[in-house]
C-alpha cells in the first residue's frame, strides 16, 4: 500500500523509534540496496531497510520497517527461536546447496541416495519451520510497538496487518514448498507408496 501514515515517519524513522523505545542503542538503521532486502543483521547489529521503506512513509513500508526492528528486539531479548535460527542457518546452507540435487540424482542410482537428499534437504525445512514462529512473533511485535508509541493510528494499523500478515504467509507457503517437494521425491523414489516408476 502506498498510503501514507498521518504520523507521517519515514520507515527508517519509525524502526528508529521502537529502536529507543526498547532501549536498543547499538543497533543502526541503514539504508541496503535492492528490492525486498531489508533484515536485521545480528552480527553486524545494523537493521538495513530497502530505499523504498528507508524514505517511504507508507503504512506498508513502516509496517516492514517496524518488522525488522521487531527482530532487533527478540536479539536484545534473547529470543529462543530467534538463536535457534541463527545457529540452523549453516546447516540450512548446506542442504539448500546440496539437497535438492542428491535426491534428483538419487532417482537416477538408488533410493537411498534420494533418502540421504531428504536428509540434507531436512535441514532446509527444520530451518523454515524454526522460522515460523520468529517471523510471526517480529509481527506481533511491530503491530503492538507501533500502536503504543503512536507511529500509525488504530485504524492505519488494520492496513499495516494486511501487508504484514500477507508477508507471513511467504513463509508459510515456502514450508509447504519444501514439504511437497521432499514428498516428491519420497513418492517418485519408491520409498513411499511402494513403486518407483
Amino acid at each position: 500500500s502506498r498510503v501514507g501514515t498521518r504520523q507521517g515517519y519515514t520507515g527508517a524513522q519509525a524502526a528508529q523509534i521502537l529502536l529507543d523505545r526498547a532501549g536498543i542503542h547499538d543497533v543502526r538503521v541503514v539504508q541496503t540496496q535492492g528490492y525486498l532486502s531489508d533484515h536485521y543483521n545480528p552480527t553486524s547489529k545494523q537493521l538495513a531497510l530497502s530505499p523504498d521503506v528507508y524514505h517511504s512513509n507508507s503504512i506498508a513500508a513502516v509496517g516492514v520497517a517496524c518488522h525488522e526492528a521487531g527482530h532487533a528486539i527478540q536479539h536484545a531479548r534473547h529470543y529462543a527461536p530467534l538463536w535457534a535460527r541463527s545457529a540452523l542457518v549453516p546447516m540450512a546452507g548446506i542442504g539448500s546447496n546440496l539437497g535438492y540435487f542428491v535426491m534428483l540424482f538419487g532417482l537416477f542410482i538408488h533410493p537411498y541416495v534420494v533418502l540421504a537428499g531428504v536428509a540434507l534437504f531436512g535441514m532446509v525445512l527444520l530451518f523454515q519451520i524454526v522460522t515460523l514462529p520468529v517471523e510471526f512473533d517480529a509481527t506481533a511485535r511491530a503491530k503492538r510497538l507501533v500502536l503504543e508509541a503512536g507511529i500509525v493510528s488504530p485504524d492505519e494499523r488494520t492496513g499495516m496487518d494486511r501487508v504484514l500478515n500477507a508477508a507471513a504467509l511467504t513463509y508459510v507457503a515456502a514450508v509447504v514448498s519444501t514439504l511437497l517437494t521432499i514428498l516428491y521425491f519420497l513418492i517418485r523414489s519408491g520409498i513411499l507408496g511402494g513403486r518407483r516408476d
